[in-house]
């Protein structure tokens, strides 16, 4: 069937005109589109940044520590002071254990790590001409530190929680 040349025109206003609405309806949905990208794009920056600025806080280790061990064989409890200086992530300081004799007896600290939270060192003792190295791992919180402290005894290893509170005289 063919179509004249006035029923053709009467059809392309018709037609134009569902084009233009088709065209609106795209660009409404591109921009709709548009707009959502960009404000996903912001959120997840904003918590990337975020993110980032909660890495570039760690934990401050620097100070004084204390907490107790109980006492071996029904021996009376040890109160232990740790205190630290942090340079970057390097830790030193000495921690101050009482002896049999009661007498405080200072120790060095060595191979102080700080990374974020996480707090690890060594100590090394004589006791009867032997060397005794305890290893200690933990995690700041706060004004706490929750960890393990490693050492061996007869040739065994010895596993220890410690859990150690902030001295009145950290900064």
């Amino acid at each position: 069937m063919a179509l004249s040349g006035g029923a053709l025109q009467g059809c392309l206003p018709e037609a134009h005109k569902q084009r233009n609405q088709l065209e609106d309806m795209h660009f409404k949905n591109n921009m709709l589109a548009s707009l959502t990208t960009v404000a996903l794009g912001a959120i997840l920056a904003v918590g990337f940044l975020s993110q980032a600025q909660a890495q570039d806080k760690k934990a401050d280790a620097s100070g004084s520590w204390s907490w107790v061990l109980k006492g071996r064989q029904g021996g009376p409890d040890r109160k232990i002071t740790a205190k630290f200086k942090v340079d970057g992530e390097k830790v030193t300081g000495t921690i101050s254990t009482p002896g049999r004799d009661g007498t405080n007896r200072d120790t060095e600290v060595q191979e102080g790590k700080l990374k974020g939270d996480d707090l690890s060192f060594s100590t090394t003792r004589e006791m009867n001409g032997n060397k005794v190295t305890t290893k200690y791992t933990g995690k700041i919180s706060g004004d706490a530190i929750k960890g393990q402290m490693e050492f061996e005894r007869n040739g065994e290893p010895v596993k220890r929680d410690w859990e150690a509170k902030r001295g009145s005289d950290a900064k």
